[in-house]
């Protein structure tokens, strides 16, 4: 699977970067887990269903326009990585990955806005990427 970043994505990516290079044991703990979770993601060979969520990819119930799932970890007692991503339907291979968070200093916040935040990333890259086809 084909793993294409947001610009949103890519700034975070940068901060966190910054963190790690400044020896900060929580950047380098949740640079280790969006890593791992970039890497799941490569692996699969088709977008899931949502009869397929597993511990690892869940399904985003609080997304109201698209489609759009999460991924974790097993327990850190650092952090809490959740990367959100959505398949791309119209080439079935792309994945955008469009923000990450650290849901262990977030709590219920990052669940209560991670689905129109996710919803409204989507609409920007169709807008940059796709040519605003919607």
């Amino acid at each position: 699977m084909d793993v294409l970043r947001s610009r949103q994505f890519d700034r975070w990516v940068r901060t966190l970067l910054d963190h790690v290079r400044d020896g900060d044991p929580v950047a380098l703990a949740m640079a280790k887990h969006v890593s791992d979770q970039i890497a799941y993601l490569r692996e699969l060979a088709k977008p899931p269903t949502l009869d397929e969520e597993t511990a690892t990819l869940k399904w985003v119930r609080q997304s109201r326009k698209y489609l759009l799932w999460r991924l974790s970890h097993p327990h850190d007692a650092l952090v809490a990585a959740r990367l959100i991503v959505w398949f791309d339907d119209e080439t079935d291979t792309a994945v955008i990955a469009l923000f990450a968070g650290d849901k262990a200093q977030m709590g219920d916040l990052f669940y209560d806005s991670v689905g129109t935040r996710g919803d409204q990333i989507v609409d920007l890259w169709k807008a940059e990427k796709l040519g605003g086809k919607q």
